[in-house]
């Protein structure tokens, strides 16, 4: 199996980068902030939005949410609030398969 360098996580990330990461724009980010309360950044003395790697993972599980799985708003906000701990389990498995479809293909790639 090929060596994956790890990647090295900042301790915070700004609204564009997160913007960038989920190909998304800011405002969106911004509005994601303001709709739920797991997302809770930072802010410097400048006002600028400073986020972690656990609001990135908040992200991730929101954009699944909506953006992948269809739902809406107020669907994704009751699911995170009434079966947050089953969702994240979902969301980990699924990013889990994922990433054994990503190998699956660079295995398959190389074949000759």
């Amino acid at each position: 199996m090929p060596y994956k360098e790890k990647k090295i996580e900042k301790l915070y990330y700004s609204i564009g980068e997160v913007a960038k990461m989920f190909q998304v724009n800011t405002s969106l980010i911004r509005y994601w902030e303001k709709e739920f309360d797991i997302i809770r950044p930072k802010k410097n003395k400048k006002g600028n939005r400073l986020f972690t790697p656990g609001d990135i993972e908040n992200f991730h599980i929101i954009y699944h949410l909506v953006k992948e799985r269809g739902m809406t708003l107020k669907g994704a906000k009751k699911k995170l609030r009434e079966n947050r701990e089953d969702t994240e389990h979902n969301f980990e498995i699924i990013k889990i398969l994922k990433e054994i479809r990503e190998m699956l293909l660079e295995i398959r790639d190389q074949m000759p």
